[in-house]
């Protein structure tokens, strides 16, 4: 009897074939930090600018540096753009993203926005000139629980999320930004995994966080569990929306990381993921290496064998799309059931069931 909520592979599940990293995280990409600010207040009737509420932000730091004056290489992918993502001209414009990367719900983005601009002026401009730079920063839309016209999002709570991120272990489940949303008929949340590849003599890693709200059945691999369990006859939910945010260090451009992105959409569909008319389906991936100044000889070996044949990419396009198939996995094994706005509930997946279904078709 499970009595607690898990990760996959705490109950020997396992997708993929290529290894997890230590964490299993995105944080095990050197220097990537992960932090949270969480919500929760009131219950019953909706009333608007009062609660319940029931959402936060989550910020994503590619290292711990000055990203104004040390950006990352970055590309991102839209599937479907039924959604606000900023900062995505300066990425097609230069291929980087030079701020944390935040998540929080649809209209408190203009917020999140404004307070890391004000967290960034503080941290890094405090004794010079001030010079125009560009957020980052993503949503999904968590109304079905939340006050979502309240705007309940303030600056303290993108600096909490910020000033608490950490590297190692990334909690998951319904925190920071992922606290209101549900994903495949459940409740969704923030879940997150990560691969370990090699190319030449470098092992390098590549790591998938992500803010499950979307629509579809859920499969696990390649079972129908959703309709197996009936879950789609109560609720069946055809829109909704996703933020897949992929951290490597390998050195990678901004047209590979777009490459990258992409087939971070196959760990989706593996899911069950259906990409709906309304669905906002955002995928940024970014390198922290290929702008170091100074790459070590084996690294320079492993980006020239990238270079001359980018079929040495191959094993990472499968290590990404694994990677997310796991992460969406995770945030739905480890969020709770949770009632929201007038009585609105979002199930937690029904982990005892899940695993005898799997039991069933033999995939377990």
């Amino acid at each position: 009897m499970i009595s607690k909520r898990v990760r996959i592979r705490e109950v020997g599940l396992a997708v993929g074939e290529y290894p997890p990293g230590k964490y299993n995280a995105i944080t095990d990409v050197d220097s990537v930090k992960v932090g949270h600010a969480t919500i929760i207040t009131g219950k019953g009737p909706l009333r608007v600018g009062v609660g319940p509420v029931r959402t936060g932000v989550t910020a994503i730091i590619p290292h711990p540096g000055c990203l104004i004056d040390d950006p990352v290489e970055a590309s991102y992918f839209v599937f479907n753009g039924a959604g606000t993502t900023t900062g995505l001209s300066l990425i097609d414009e230069f291929g980087l993203i030079e701020t944390p990367i935040m998540l929080t719900n649809t209209l408190n983005v203009g917020t999140v926005y404004d307070a890391v601009v004000r967290y960034m002026i503080r941290k890094n401009f405090r004794n010079r000139e001030v010079r125009w730079f560009n957020p980052v920063v993503g949503e999904t839309d968590d109304g079905y629980l939340n006050d979502l016209g309240g705007l309940h999002v303030k600056t303290e709570h993108v600096f909490d999320a910020l000033d608490s991120a950490t590297g190692g272990h990334v909690v998951e489940g319904n925190i920071g930004a992922g606290t209101g949303t549900g994903a495949l008929g459940f409740k969704g949340g923030i879940g997150t995994s990560s691969r370990r590849i090699r190319i030449g003599d470098v092992k390098f890693v590549v790591g998938v966080l992500v803010q499950s709200n979307h629509g579809g059945s859920l499969t696990i691999k390649g079972v129908p569990v959703g309709k197996e369990l009936r879950k789609e006859e109560i609720k069946r939910e055809v829109d909704g929306s996703i933020m897949v945010i992929i951290a490597t260090n390998i050195p990678l451009s901004n047209r590979q990381l777009t490459r990258i992105a992409k087939r971070s959409t196959l760990g989706l569909t593996r899911g069950g993921w259906a990409a709906g008319h309304g669905s906002g389906d955002y995928l940024i991936a970014f390198s922290t290496s290929f702008r170091g100044k100074e790459w070590s000889s084996d690294v320079k070996a492993a980006r020239e064998m990238i270079l001359k044949n980018e079929k040495s990419l191959t094993p990472l396009f499968r290590a990404t799309a694994e990677a997310t198939e796991e992460a969406v996995l995770n945030s739905l094994f480890k969020a709770t059931t949770m009632e929201g706005r007038d009585g609105h509930v979002r199930v937690g997946l029904p982990i005892e069931r899940v695993l005898q279904t799997l039991k069933k078709f033999h995939r377990l």
